[in-house]
Formats: C-alpha cells, structure tokens, sequence
C-alpha cells in the first residue's frame, strides 16, 4: 500500500475518533474534535498532490478518496444535527446530493468515463469543511454563537452543495 492510501485510510480512522469526542461530555471533546476534523480534511488534499507528485495514483484511492471524504463530512453533519446545532434538513440536502453525484459517476463508470471533480465540486469541499468547522468552534466562541455564523456559513455550503450537484448533472447527462 502506498503512502497517498495509507493518508486516506488514516482519513477514514479518524472519523469515528472525531464523532466520540463530538459527541460524548469529554473534556475539551469540542476542541479536539475540530482539530482532529480540520486535520482529516486537510489530509484530503495531502493524499491527491502526492499521488500525483509521486505518481502512485491507483484504482483503490481513486475510489476510496471520494468515500473518505463523503464519511467525514456525513460524520460531522449528523452528529451535529445530533447535538442540536444543524437542521436535519441541511444534512439530508447535502448528503443526498453527495448519493446523487457518486450515482451519477457509477453510470458515467460504467460507461468507460470518469468524472472528475470539477472547480465547483472543490469549493462544495471547502464550503462544507469551512461551515462545520464554525459550527463546531460557536460552542467556544460565544461572539460567533451569538452571531449564527455557524448557519450562515452553512447556507452557503448549502447552496455551493446544490449549484455544484446541479452542474455535475448538466455537464454529464445520463443516456437511457
């Protein structure tokens, strides 16, 4: 197993580890947990520039990288929908468009194309990664909990999620 791989399974073992302290009364969990989920999600462009800088790019992180991005981001979103900081209909907009999109790739597989991520799909990334981590963070920053940061940033996450969804379709119709 190569190193880019190793980053991305080490990706997928820290999600459990950041919904324990999310979600369990331990001392500084709140802290810990977005340190550890800032830090999986900054691994994410890790393990891509040196699959591709070392050219051990393979078939495994092509498919798991999607995936461990997809569980952490539905990690972070239930558990906060489970804490009472997120609406539940955020989370179900946001996860189904994440089902929509790796439908539509499987078909685009299947027909011998790859759809790659797109400019907007990468800012739907660091959207979702930016609004859950301020989320996360109100807790300890009351002017921000005071605002609703958290929220506003997360309707744009939300809107990025869907124009990025909505354009993955557009560009990529399914022959029937």
């Amino acid at each position: 197993m190569n190193i880019p791989n190793s980053i991305t399974i080490f990706r997928i073992i820290l999600i459990p580890i950041i919904v324990v302290l999310m979600l369990t009364n331990i001392p500084y969990g709140g802290i810990l947990a977005a340190t550890i989920f800032l830090f999986a999600a900054l691994t994410d462009s890790l393990d891509g520039y040196l699959a591709r800088k070392w050219k051990q790019t393979t078939k495994l992180g092509a498919i798991l990288d999607p995936v461990a991005d997809k569980l952490l981001i539905t990690a972070a979103l239930i558990s906060l929908v489970e804490l009472g900081k997120l609406s539940g209909w955020i989370a179900i907009v946001i996860i189904g468009r994440e089902f929509a999109v790796t439908g539509l790739r499987v078909v685009k597989a299947e027909e011998g194309l790859v759809i790659p991520a797109s400019k907007m799909g990468k800012l739907k990334t660091i959207s979702q990664v930016t609004a859950v981590m301020v989320i996360m963070l109100e807790q300890l920053i009351y002017p921000l909990a005071k605002l609703q940061l958290g929220q506003w940033v997360m309707y744009i996450a939300v809107v990025i999620t869907l124009v990025s969804g909505i354009e993955y379709f557009m560009k990529n119709k399914i022959t029937l």
